[in-house]
């Protein structure tokens, strides 16, 4: 069945540029983009129905490529605690921290899971996101990180929204495990990841080189079982120090390598050559008052895609506007908001492998689309909270926000 959008103007984010469409239609034909152009150049057809979208400005879906949005409780006293003085190290002492987040995540049933998961993610849907993907790794045991993926799985069921599986098992060290890392890294490698593959549970694999989490070579030992199970890769890497995370990430083709503040040129050069997608995460960066900026004009000088993401999690991003990230992408790391918004389109698209299907409006892709009552494109940008109008269209079908 098609479906005439007309009147409006588009942001095809074609290229990682605007590539604007004034006096526009968009053609869907079922879930895809049958065709696209100005409306003068509209070929004659029948269409089942008319949608007048009264001069809007239209732009692909938002992509959020990197969250942590299935988990149990939340850390807000904790973060009261910070702020009269507390240190993480006091407060991990005493229990606090991930290991609190574990802690409630195991606790909490699968139903308890998806009912807080999803008014979390309902806020990036109004919010004009189409696309997210959510890792699990507050499990740390094969029970856990499978109920977690589970739970992401149900997610996509129940929502209007195309959502990619990541597994995170390496995130952190859990209680069962002290002192013996590399035993968990085993455990994740032969036991883990095979099962929860083998189950469908899986779209990627992430993991946490940092020194406060897992090294390199170990590491590296999950990047081998995921390349043995065929499935992608991506990392978290070079938030807190630099352990040349990036550079491996880019040897294994890693999808993304992502926050990225201690990254060096030689890293980026990795990426560059690999085309793995730099992910930064400016509201986490925000949130722990870093001062350390990931290095700007080195991505861009080598030409390494950039995405932003809001990182949505409980200990250091419990952000729930993808938009706002976008205006933290231009006021903290000067990106313009054409490359703000390509890098929640076409570029965290690339973030996810799904740049041959999402990201930008072309005849063929998925017809996933945000119509704003909005006077130009930059205001997506532009303008700080709230609920800026608009329609969104996710696989050819408006959805009710």
């Amino acid at each position: 069945m098609k479906k005439l959008w007309k009147n409006c103007h588009i942001a095809t984010m074609q290229a990682g540029q605007y590539s604007s469409i004034e006096n526009a239609a968009i053609v869907t034909l079922g879930q895809q983009i049958h065709w696209i152009g100005t409306f003068k150049d509209l070929p004659a057809d029948a269409y089942a129905e008319t949608i007048d979208l009264n001069g809007a400005w239209v732009t692909p879906g938002l992509i959020d490529c990197h969250t942590h949005s299935v988990f149990g409780g939340n850390r807000s006293v904790e973060f009261e605690k910070r702020l009269q003085g507390v240190s993480y190290a006091e407060i991990a002492a005493s229990g606090g921290g991930i290991a609190s987040t574990v802690r409630a995540t195991r606790e909490a049933s699968e139903e308890q899971l998806l009912a807080s998961a999803l008014k979390r993610i309902r806020c990036l849907l109004k919010d004009g996101v189409t696309t997210i993907e959510i890792k699990s790794g507050y499990g740390l045991d094969y029970a856990n990180e499978r109920k977690m993926l589970r739970v992401i799985r149900q997610i996509a069921e129940t929502l209007p929204m195309t959502v990619r599986s990541t597994c995170l098992a390496a995130h952190a060290l859990p209680p069962e495990y002290q002192n013996q890392s590399d035993a968990y890294i085993e455990h994740i490698c032969n036991d883990m990841l095979p099962k929860l593959h083998q189950e469908g549970l899986v779209d990627a694999v992430d993991a946490f080189c940092e020194y406060l989490a897992f090294s390199p070579a170990q590491v590296e030992r999950v990047f081998k079982t995921a390349q043995s199970l065929n499935l992608p890769i991506k990392l978290h890497a070079e938030q807190l120090s630099s352990l040349g995370g990036s550079s491996l990430a880019a040897r294994y083709q890693a999808l993304s390598a992502d926050h990225l503040e201690f990254m060096t040129e030689d890293d980026v050069k990795a990426m560059a050559a690999a085309g793995t997608v730099a992910v930064l995460l400016p509201g986490a960066f925000y949130f722990l008052r870093e001062t350390k900026y990931p290095p700007l004009e080195s991505l861009q000088q080598h030409g390494v895609r950039i995405a932003l993401s809001s990182d949505l999690n409980p200990g250091t991003s419990p952000a729930l506007s993808l938009r706002l990230m976008m205006n933290m992408g231009s006021t903290l790391f000067r990106l313009t908001p054409e490359q703000t918004l390509a890098a929640v389109t076409i570029h965290a698209a690339h973030a996810l492998g799904l740049q041959e299907t999402h990201g930008s409006l072309e005849q063929g892709k998925v017809a996933d689309f945000v119509a704003w009552d909005i006077e130009h494109p930059s205001e997506i940008v532009y303008w700080l909270g709230g609920d800026l109008p608009k329609r969104i269209i996710q696989h050819g079908n408006e959805v009710s926000i």
